[in-house]
């Protein structure tokens, strides 16, 4: 049997062979440990890594040094969260503000630091599915010492008012943290946005999983006063120690350059698949959740009145893979908390799937969908 339909890019997206073939090298060549500057192999890893720093950096308009190499943007956004922690407590600041639909590799540091005495601020979120800047400004006091707001939700593609709230946290003390794992190198305009900290993912753009980082600016010529969180070597600034996986950082960094240079063509036939498949459901009944205006053009979250998503799921699993939730929580049947934020009802979320595509997929043939659907929602 052929494969199924790959639809959940959002979770993961296909190694793209250019950047298989820079990676190739490195695991079939000599020895490479970047650390190891004494001899010719470990200076050529070296130089290798560091012009890896600087195309990731690329997609930001930073600087080399302002990129930390992770495992992705889960090690990440713990980077960023708790490791300001020691800095919030010896300056007596603990609150911090994020909002109610964040990914569970935010809001679960957030949730242990609350049990270390943090008071933690979620902001909720408007029906179609973003934040209000200035609501979560206002939550903002003297003893904040982050905002940390993803730039778009994993789930449903909304695109998150990052740009509005940079520009008025740049008045104001606490430090700006951006979970951009869904939009580093797939959105313009990141480079004009101002943060502290900025989360990425390699896997979610076409480069190889396992790979990650964290971009660390300067505040007013000062280092933000992150502390590591694993203790053994001075690697990455002393942030993240551990020897470097070359292979994986130079195929991270062959991804951003391929992302600089086609990130406007991939959007245009992201779009036009988009278009294509809305067009193409029209025969049968959904809502879009969250507001298309602010929607990525690649993914799109909708409800099919009356249809169980897991049930849809299994129907067509032979025909298309593609999710009902985040993939970190995926062996979890409890409703997205992103849609219930939203203000879904339990069963309106549970009705609810999410089509994320990208390159390769240039057509969605939706018959077997559609029928699937319909027997469904006739059997209930």
């Amino acid at each position: 049997m052929p494969n199924p339909i790959y639809l959940d890019y959002n979770a993961t997206t296909p190694l793209d062979p250019r950047v298989f073939d820079v990676m190739k090298e490195w695991y079939l060549g000599p020895p490479a440990n970047s650390g190891s500057r004494t001899h010719v192999y470990g200076q050529r890893a070296k130089d290798a890594v560091e012009h890896a720093r600087a195309q990731v950096a690329e997609v930001v308009a930073g600087q080399p040094e302002e990129i930390i190499f992770t495992s992705g943007a889960t090690e990440s956004n713990n980077l960023a969260i708790l490791g300001l922690a020691a800095h919030g407590e010896a300056t007596g600041k603990k609150h911090i503000v994020s909002t109610a639909i964040e990914h569970k590799a935010v809001l679960e540091p957030l949730q242990f630091l609350s049990k270390k005495g943090f008071e933690i601020e979620l902001a909720p979120v408007c029906k179609g599915g973003y934040v209000d800047p200035d609501d979560l400004v206002r939550r903002v006091r003297d003893d904040t010492l982050l905002v940390s707001v993803m730039h778009a939700n994993n789930e449903t593609g909304i695109i998150q008012p990052v740009k509005e709230i940079g520009e008025v946290l740049q008045n104001k003390s606490p430090f700006f943290h951006i979970d951009a794992s869904q939009t580093f190198g797939k959105e313009d305009g990141l480079a004009g946005i101002k943060f502290d900290l900025l989360s990425a993912s390699s896997h979610k753009i076409y480069g190889p999983q396992g790979i990650g980082a964290l971009v660390v600016k300067r505040r007013r010529n000062t280092r933000i006063p992150i502390a590591c969180l694993v203790h053994g070597g001075g690697q990455e600034r002393g942030l993240r120690p551990g020897t470097l996986p070359v292979a994986l950082t130079v195929g991270f960094a062959k991804a951003c350059e391929i992302a600089v240079i086609e990130s406007q063509s991939r959007a245009a036939c992201a779009l036009t698949v988009r278009k294509e498949l809305l067009i193409g459901l029209q025969t049968v009944e959904y809502t879009i959740n969250g507001d298309s205006e602010r929607c990525q053009g690649h993914v799109v979250n909708i409800r099919f009145p009356g249809v169980d998503s897991e049930a849809l799921l299994i129907e067509i699993r032979d025909a298309f893979s593609f999710s009902n939730g985040s993939a970190c929580t995926s062996e979890s049947y409890n409703p997205s908390h992103v849609l219930t934020a939203m203000g879904l009802g339990e069963d309106h979320a549970n009705e609810s799937i999410r089509f994320s595509w990208g390159q390769g997929v240039l057509h969605v043939p939706l018959q077997s969908i559609i029928n699937a659907v319909k027997d469904l929602s006739f059997e209930l």
